[in-house]
C-alpha cells in the first residue's frame, strides 16, 4: 500500500507520482535538508521545533499528512519554483542511485504541479 499524489482535475490519464510510505518520508526527509532543516526536528516529525521557524516554500508539502487532503493551486504554485530548482541542482548527479531516485522523484511531482498550476485544480493525496 502506498501514497499517490495527483491533480484534481478528474481526468484518469493526467500524470501522478507514488510512493510507498516510508519512501514519502524519506523523500520528504531528503527535501527538507535540501532546504537546510532536518524534518525530525520539526513539530509533528518527533521534534519540537515550529513550522514558523523555518522559511521555506515547500513547507505545505513537508508538513502534510501522508494521504489525506490537498494542496490548493496557489499552493502548488508556490512549492513549483523551488523543485524545479532542486531538480535543475541535481540533473547532473546520476553517479548515487539513491539521489537519482530522489531527482527522478521531484522530476515526476514538478509534472503533477505543473498540470496542478495549469489546470487550476488541487492536489489531492490519496
Amino acid at each position: 500500500m502506498g501514497l499517490v499524489l495527483f491533480p484534481g482535475d478528474g481526468d484518469v490519464t493526467s500524470p501522478d507520482v507514488s510512493w510507498s510510505y516510508g519512501d514519502f518520508s524519506m523523500f520528504r526527509k531528503w527535501l527538507a535538508q535540501a532546504d537546510g532543516f532536518t524534518l525530525a526536528e520539526m513539530d509533528g516529525f518527533g521534534g519540537d521545533r515550529p513550522w514558523s521557524s523555518v522559511s521555506t516554500t515547500l513547507a505545505p508539502l513537508l508538513n502534510h499528512p501522508d494521504d489525506e487532503g490537498e494542496l490548493t493551486p496557489a499552493q502548488c504554485a508556490a512549492i513549483l519554483p523551488r523543485l524545479e530548482e532542486i531538480l535543475s541542482q541535481h540533473e547532473t548527479d546520476p553517479c548515487d542511485p539513491l539521489l537519482r531516485r530522489r531527482v527522478e522523484d521531484v522530476g515526476k511531482l514538478v509534472i503533477v504541479l505543473r498540470v496542478c498550476v495549469s489546470k487550476d485544480v488541487e492536489l489531492f493525496f490519496g
